[in-house]
């Protein structure tokens, strides 16, 4: 069970993961050797899963967001896992999740721009077996953003 330290900890983490050992300490009251254990407890328990740097992915010519239904043309064991796996090797993938609903998942893709968005769909997903078919969804404005879970 997380105490007020504890949630302190990963609050203070999520919004800046490059805080060091003593200014996490201070910030959550207690002395810098305890802030460690602590953290090295969250880390085994599981609640933090890893800290990285967020990238500006239109700096890195990743201007466009996409989000793509999925619907599969059957839904057994070897289609989703068939699926899964393929999903797992394009790197313009950045999510993909399961869903209950009236398609089957849910893509959230970034690419440089709607030329490169074709070539992906073409090229890529489409040509992949068992899709049935998809509908695209390409964002006009990011009107939130965030990493940050409450706690």
């Amino acid at each position: 069970m997380l105490d007020q330290i504890d949630r302190k900890i990963l609050n203070t983490l999520q919004h800046d993961g490059r805080i060091t050992n003593q200014d996490l300490a201070a910030q959550a009251g207690i002395s810098p050797s305890a802030c460690f254990d602590r953290l090295r407890k969250l880390r085994e328990q599981g609640y933090i899963d890893d800290i990285v740097a967020l990238l500006n992915p239109k700096k890195l010519d990743r201007a466009l967001l996409v989000f793509i239904e999925v619907m599969l043309d059957r839904t057994t064991n070897n289609v989703f896992d068939h699926f899964a796996d393929a999903v797992k090797a394009m790197p313009e993938i950045l999510e993909c999740h399961m869903v209950a609903g009236g398609f089957d998942y849910l893509l959230k893709v970034r690419v440089q721009d709607m030329e490169a968005y074709r070539r992906f769909l073409g090229t890529s997903l489409t040509h992949m077996t068992g899709i049935r078919e998809t509908r695209t969804y390409a964002v006009l404005e990011e009107v939130k953003y965030s990493t940050s879970l409450p706690i």
